[in-house]
């Protein structure tokens, strides 16, 4: 999502100086790709920007990469403005956004609720968290990358959306593998099938970008198993903050969890059909 992001940005004439990864390799080949530096610490990125873009996996990576001593973002930051565009818990946004404060810089989320074909077209449905002063300064930058830019609210409430978002297409897709498994066990067509979901009740988004990739086990990863137990957790956590029960989140979640427990993380989301398919997977 990052490289992709980066290669957008570099497209619509936006300077991009720096790109780090941990996988070092990665940012070289960007990096030479992009006329940018291929930078082996986080300090030199924020020496070298004045806006970061940051693109990790979990609160962990989001954490360490704002750390309060050792190699960090945080590190000459004074005046940077840093633009956080991970899904993870909305309370690490704000701890983001209180260590960004102490040094002088400011925070924004940017939560994606897209894939990696959007991060390359500019086509990401952006959700943003902040002050809105930030929001509104860094609207034009965002712009080139999204055709649905929101502001939501103070920080923490863009990765609330974002968590539902993510929860309800995790139910969603969860619900989609069983039909179709189900459907695969009664002898029905799937083609068939899932022309029926489509006119019905049973249409949903992730029919449009799942449904084939299920029948045809089709799992080349744009959002991974292992990312999708992750946000279902961020939800199912906010609901026991909030005192609710989400019975159906949390059965997802467990789908999601078995696929990571099997060793299946890192295929796409689709292959939690490999559970509901009939000799898929002891």
């Amino acid at each position: 999502m990052g490289a992709n992001m980066a290669r957008r940005l570099h497209e619509c004439g936006c300077p991009v100086v720096a790109v780090y990864d941990t996988h070092a390799q990665s940012a070289a080949v960007l990096a030479e790709e992009l006329g940018a530096t291929p930078v082996l610490s986080l300090a030199a990125v924020t020496a070298a920007a004045d806006v970061i873009f940051t693109v990790v996996t979990d609160d962990a990576a989001q954490l360490g990469v704002f750390a309060a001593s050792g190699d960090s973002l945080l590190i000459g930051a004074k005046g940077k403005t840093f633009i956080n565009c991970a899904t993870i818990t909305p309370a690490t946004h704000i701890e983001v956004e209180r260590r960004a404060k102490a040094v002088g810089a400011v925070s924004l989320e940017a939560c994606m609720a897209s894939s990696i074909p959007q991060a390359r077209n500019g086509t990401l449905y952006l959700m943003c968290g902040g002050e809105r002063a930030t929001f509104d300064r860094v609207q034009p930058l965002l712009a080139n990358l999204s055709t649905a830019l929101r502001y939501i609210g103070e920080t923490g409430q863009a990765a609330q959306v974002k968590a539902l978002v993510n929860m309800v297409m995790n139910i969603n897709t969860a619900g989609l593998a069983e039909g179709l498994g189900l459907g695969h066990a009664l002898g029905l067509d799937l083609n068939m099938l899932r022309e029926v979901f489509a006119q019905t009740g049973a249409n949903s988004q992730v029919l449009k970008t799942d449904g084939e990739d299920m029948q045809n086990r089709a799992h080349d990863c744009y959002f991974s198993a292992a990312h999708a137990a992750k946000d279902s957790g961020i939800a199912c956590q906010l609901g026991l903050e909030a005192g609710l029960r989400l019975p159906l989140a949390e059965a997802t979640k467990m789908q999601f969890d078995q696929l990571v427990r099997l060793g299946l993380g890192g295929l796409d989301k689709s292959g939690v059909t490999e559970l509901t398919f009939k000799g898929r997977h002891a």
